[in-house]
């Protein structure tokens, strides 16, 4: 962290596009990004003024000129608390263990989806550097279930799954609300299997993830030569979910100006590619989704009213799992069963004592973050069941009795202390002098390049004159 308090992600990808995209998305919550086009860009990275400050790194999985593994082993060996997220076009479960066992603490899908992203990143940080369980994995490790087959025995869980169902058999739009994580897509999925639609496929969109300028051709195609990059004719997510069903995810991100030709498009069953002069009819059945409760988006202006009554016929909203801990065990064991069945993994069980620790914690990642945090358990477990033992950081938090921003400035320094770099704050919590942490950073590049001052100042990006001034002026020693 920057001493003004901005965060800074460090991102390992040689590609333009992809630097802008997560710059551009990384900025919304308030990170700076640097980059590093290969793995010894990013290693010598470390030691700068920059590499000093960072407070997580993102690397492509195909990592330019080098094994990501070995990059991620490498980068553990000097900064062990800071965590590492791993970008892959690679949707495997064998990616996503791998990528643990060599040291990752997270993993994204390209595209990436914004709200995923933001997800990860405050997860790395959200806890002052936690590990493990609290910081969910932000890609979903599961096939799709029947209404059947959906674990939870809570009244407004059942009372909403009761409506899906019922809402399946029709041609209806379907809006479902809830926070993320609570399992909007398993229920999209389950209307959709349990439909006359079943035999088509169920498409599905992050509206979030998605460049505004973009969507109108996402969602409704375009012809070869329509707009600058148009080389090649483009067929839209209604024109490939025809006599099926498309699901919108985070339906409340989409731009006021997509939202205007959506309208149309559901009202007229009729689409039209971008360049395009014939229109052509698509029988589309959408299901949205939302974790923002889109009423108070229309009063907002955010999103529009007539827009949200022809996607709210039937409204379905998903507790979080705080609302229905009563579930926890069931879903726990349901869950380890499915991870079983995944390459790479084994047959699991969970004491009693575990599936107590887990139904005190409040799950703010909810559904997705219990089963990514069994999923996380199970990579690294050596015994034939989960046990307290396997969720440390739940076990911390449910003894630690201290406020949440507490526990962060106090998780801050026990990360620093075991090597992840500078701590920033005083143990009640306020921030350390500048001038404290500007001799803690020279002091730690001293060592870090054993006494090589020019070395030192290089990758301080000061002058070596600049770095001894700073030497007197702050009491260090050059064998500091």
């Amino acid at each position: 962290m920057t001493p003004n308090g901005v965060r800074v992600l460090m991102l390992i990808d040689d590609e333009p596009a992809q630097r802008r995209l997560v710059s551009a998305l990384a900025s919304r919550a308030g990170w700076r990004t640097v980059f590093a086009g290969d793995p010894e860009t990013a290693i010598a990275m470390l030691g700068t003024q920059d590499g000093m400050m960072l407070d997580a790194i993102l690397l492509d999985h195909w990592v330019p000129d080098g094994d990501a593994g070995n990059l991620i082993a490498e980068i553990r060996t000097r900064r062990p608390a800071l965590p590492i997220l791993m970008l892959t076009a690679v949707t495997s479960v064998s990616t996503a263990v791998e990528a643990m066992r060599a040291g990752a603490t997270d993993f994204l899908v390209k595209p990436i989806a914004p709200d995923r992203l933001l997800a990860a990143l405050d997860a790395a940080i959200g806890s002052g550097a936690s590990a493990g369980e609290l910081r969910p994995l932000t890609e979903k490790i599961s096939q799709p279930l029947a209404f059947a087959e959906i674990v939870g025995s809570a009244p407004d869980f059942r009372a909403a799954l009761a409506i899906a169902a019922k809402a399946a058999r029709a041609r209806v739009p379907v809006l479902i609300e809830g926070e993320s994580g609570v399992g909007k897509e398993v229920v999209a999925e389950a209307i959709h299997a349990a439909s006359p639609r079943a035999r088509k496929r169920m498409i599905a969109v992050n509206c979030g993830a998605i460049p505004g300028n973009l969507v109108e051709s996402a969602l409704f195609g375009h012809e070869r030569g329509a707009f600058t990059g148009a080389f090649e004719r483009h067929t839209g997510k209604f024109q490939e979910a025809d006599g099926g069903t498309l699901f919108l995810d985070e339906v409340g991100e989409l731009p006021l100006d997509a939202q205007v030709k959506l309208l149309r498009v559901l009202q007229s069953g009729e689409i039209q590619p971008i360049g395009g002069r014939a229109v052509a009819d698509v029988d589309v059945r959408v299901i949205a989704a939302t974790n923002k409760t889109l009423i108070d988006e229309v009063a907002a202006g955010r999103f529009r009213e007539d827009l949200y009554y022809r996607l709210n016929v039937v409204q379905v909203t998903i507790p979080p799992l705080r609302e229905r801990r009563e579930d926890i065990p069931a879903l726990a064991r349901h869950m380890l069963t499915r991870i079983a069945q995944q390459p790479g993994l084994r047959s699991l069980g969970i004491t009693d004592e575990g599936l107590a620790l887990l139904t005190t914690y409040d799950w703010p990642g909810n559904v997705r973050q219990l089963q990514n945090a069994l999923f996380r358990a199970a990579v690294l477990c050596d015994g034939d069941a989960l046990t307290r033992a396997d969720f440390p950081e739940i076990a911390r938090q449910a003894a630690d009795p201290r406020p949440l921003a507490e526990r962060m400035a106090g998780n801050r320094l026990t990360a620093a202390a075991d090597g992840a770099g500078v701590a920033l704050y005083r143990a009640d919590g306020n921030l350390r002098p500048l001038e404290e942490i500007e001799a803690d950073v020279i002091r730690l590049a001293i060592g870090h390049y054993r006494g090589r001052m020019t070395e030192v100042a290089r990758r301080l990006g000061i002058g070596r004159s600049t770095l001894y001034r700073k030497l007197g002026e702050l009491g260090i020693g050059d064998a500091a």
